[in-house]
């Protein structure tokens, strides 16, 4: 019997490659291989209990059914907050929305702008479901290439060389992943001299690492740097994503928040009222706690992602053929092994299962457009325990000398 033919939008994209990577691991794991998963994007570190008792007492009030499709009022005021005190944006609950994780905000935005024939402009490296996303809506991926020498950012001038009549959307992420890259305000500030030139062009600024920043200073973001492009009018053309996942380890409860101008939340929500409908309501209530709460916790947090940070980056930098910049946020290093790379070892996927053989889980970096950089290697996640990080990365090393 044949199989139903697929749409051509579904053709056009390709699963996850961390998810895969990390479904595998644990299918090794419970046929009872010895297997670290530095895959997965998610932090080894309990959700605040504060969070926990918001959810608990929620269940208990018997907080079971449908809320507005955007989230309840208590949720889009606890996300306004959010913006407005953690990325200086100036936002209202009338231009928030809040979906099922980070990841369905992007889609859905993407979703309802996007017509065929549009272009995305996608910084590389890249998060896998960018360029996916991208094309499931139509559009054709412009990768604009950076590398390990620049920190991994682009250039305004790189921008301006990539950005054509079809460019629809830029999509920003700092910090960033794969890389843990940091934009500085005075490169977004030279990025949006050039938007200023394209009113055409939406940008989508995904700050959801925001809180696990290891340099000084505010967070730079270009809704509050220019609040003119953001402005919520008809031409307000950026939208701020963010969310509890990585900051709060809530991400099995899949809370997203997005900001912009009123249309284009309008027009998300509309979209979500005939996917998902609302986000769980009993996340709902544990993000609002996570919003409202304390969040002293978040400097500790900093401080053991940056322990592990500093490990991890020093221990691939004494490997023969391995090499890492070390992030200014995010808990991510993307290494690479270009040494390594030919005869026996084709490229870098052939690398990431020699490392599985060894008992490490990662994900190479073509997985996330590294080959549009010319770079070879492979992500490692630190959101794991130093003592599971130092056995993971002597693994390697014993992998890597096998070569």
């Amino acid at each position: 019997m044949s199989q139903p033919q697929l749409s051509r939008a579904l053709q056009r994209i390709q699963p996850s490659p961390t998810t895969a990577m990390t479904d595998r691991a644990t299918a090794l794991r419970e046929a009872g291989r010895d297997i670290i998963s530095l895959s997965v994007g998610e932090p080894d570190l309990a959700t605040p209990p504060h969070v926990v008792a918001a959810m608990q007492q929620a269940l208990r009030d018997g907080r079971t059914r449908y809320t507005p499709v955007g989230g309840t009022s208590a949720m889009k005021r606890a996300a306004a907050l959010h913006f407005a005190r953690d990325l200086n944006i100036a936002a209202t609950p009338a231009n928030t929305t809040i979906s099922a994780g980070g990841k369905q905000a992007i889609f859905h935005a993407l979703c309802a702008t996007i017509d065929p024939g549009d272009e995305v402009v996608i910084p590389a490296p890249w998060w896998v479901s960018y360029p996916e996303i991208a094309r499931f809506a139509g559009a054709t991926v412009v990768p604009l290439p950076t590398t390990p020498a620049s920190a991994f950012r682009f250039t305004a001038q790189a921008l301006e060389a990539a950005i054509t009549p079809r460019t629809r959307w830029l999509l920003l992420n700092s910090p960033g992943n794969p890389t843990g890259a940091v934009f500085p305000a005075d490169e977004l500030h030279a990025i949006a001299e050039v938007l200023d030139r394209h009113p055409r062009v939406l940008v989508m600024s995904d700050d959801i690492y925001a809180p696990l920043r290891y340099g000084g200073g505010d967070h730079a973001t270009l809704a509050a740097l220019r609040p003119d492009l953001a402005a919520d009018s008809d031409k307000g053309r950026v939208l701020t994503i963010s969310g509890v996942s990585k900051s709060h380890a809530m991400t099995g409860l899949r809370i997203g928040f997005a900001t912009g101008p009123e249309w284009l939340i309008r027009a998300m929500e509309r979209l979500q009222s005939h996917s998902s409908g609302n986000p769980c309501s009993i996340s709902q209530a544990g993000a609002v706690a996570a919003m409202e709460g304390p969040q002293d916790f978040l400097a500790d947090w900093r401080d053991i992602f940056r322990r592990r940070r500093d490990l991890v980056c020093a221990a691939v930098d004494a490997m023969p053929g391995l090499s890492t910049p070390v992030p200014d946020g995010a808990f991510y290093c993307l290494v690479d092994a270009a040494p390594l790379i030919g005869g026996d070892m084709p490229d870098d996927g052939a690398l990431a299962l020699h490392l599985l053989d060894h008992g490490v889980a990662v994900v190479p970096a073509s997985a996330f457009g590294g080959a549009h950089c010319g770079l070879s290697g492979f992500r490692i996640s630190f959101a794991a325990g130093e003592d599971t990080l130092r056995e993971a990365l002597q693994r390697i090393e014993t992998a890597v000398t096998k070569l």
